[in-house]
């Protein structure tokens, strides 16, 4: 996820393989590099670095590791035989310098087995430390398993939200709001388009609802076996595109073609509308009280207007 999963750095990618996880931790934190004392819980499958203060949620990151590895690899049927390293960040106003954006919640950099969560927002919900990590560890997962030119990120995003129960790893207050909007106003990105996702929040957002919404498509009209099939071509060394005319026995563009048709049918003027009535309703009264207000203010001021006019003629 390095090349766009959080960090965006060129030069510190090519130290990141020669740093120590406590070197790292100083990068990431500098503020509290020379006063805070770092940790370390390590187990046969995992190394989790944390500062002070949150070691309850490092021992949380530990104890579900195993059941958060067991689900993946019960998912994607590859086995995980790496041991990642998990950097916890309490300070949401590093961990977001080190990410690059603030939506993000956590990432992952497949070249070093790292985790990096921010402890500060990954219990807000949507989120769950469970699913956060199940979501990081899958990128890191993918990435042993397929090649990176091989691996479009909105099949990396699309099938690690997947098998994450939908979670992402982003911070969006409306659901799938943007998708529903894109749909309704034909602006949705191609798919094609998504092999790395655009910087701007809402496009941002969007791709990784169209991620989520394509791959979860291709589930229910193929079943998971069906996108576990395309995954395993990919890992021979095989493209996207080839791998679902291969296993899907039907080129990409006509799948997405067949997904737009559905979002259409499920996605229209009338059920935006039915799905934002409140807000629409509430919008409403504001201006019926804004335009009420308006001519409270309109008629005072005649009514003052007048009396004036009385007093100088008396």
């Amino acid at each position: 996820m390095m090349e766009r999963y959080g960090f965006d750095k060129p030069k510190f990618k090519r130290l990141l393989p020669l740093l120590s996880l406590t070197i790292l931790y100083i990068l990431l934190n500098p503020i509290h590099a020379e006063t805070e004392v770092l940790n370390k819980i390590q187990t046969s499958e995992i190394a989790v670095l944390f500062g002070k203060s949150i070691e309850n949620i490092a021992e949380d990151v530990k104890n579900l590791y195993p059941d958060v590895k067991m689900d993946l690899i019960k998912k994607l049927k590859w086995e995980i035989e790496f041991r990642p390293d998990v950097v916890l960040i309490k300070d949401r106003d590093v961990f977001v310098k080190a990410a690059g954006n603030d939506l993000i919640v956590a990432f992952a950099v497949p070249e070093r087995n790292l985790i990096v969560l921010d402890t500060s927002r990954v219990y807000e919900k949507p989120f769950t430390i469970e699913a956060t990590l199940k979501h990081e560890l899958c990128h890191l997962v993918l990435h042993h398993n397929i090649e990176r030119d091989k691996l479009p990120r909105w099949m990396d995003e699309g099938v690690c939200q997947w098998a994450s129960g939908g979670i992402a790893e982003i911070m969006t207050k409306n659901g799938n709001k943007e998708l529903t909007k894109a749909v309704i106003s034909d602006r949705l990105i191609d798919i094609k388009n998504l092999l790395s996702f655009p910087k701007d929040d809402k496009s941002l957002i969007l791709s990784y609802e169209e991620s989520k919404s394509f791959v979860e498509y291709i589930v229910n009209q193929y079943g998971e076996q069906g996108i576990l099939n395309v995954l395993g071509h990919m890992k021979k060394g095989h493209s996207a595109d080839y791998s679902i005319e291969k296993s899907l026995l039907v080129n990409a563009s006509e799948i997405e073609k067949k997904w737009r048709a559905d979002l259409k049918k499920k996605n229209t003027w009338f059920s935006y509308f039915s799905n934002n009535l409140y807000i629409i309703l509430f919008s409403f009264a504001a201006l019926i009280t804004v335009y009420g207000f308006i001519r409270l203010l309109k008629k005072k001021r005649a009514y003052v207007d007048d009396v004036d006019g009385e007093d100088k003629e008396v």
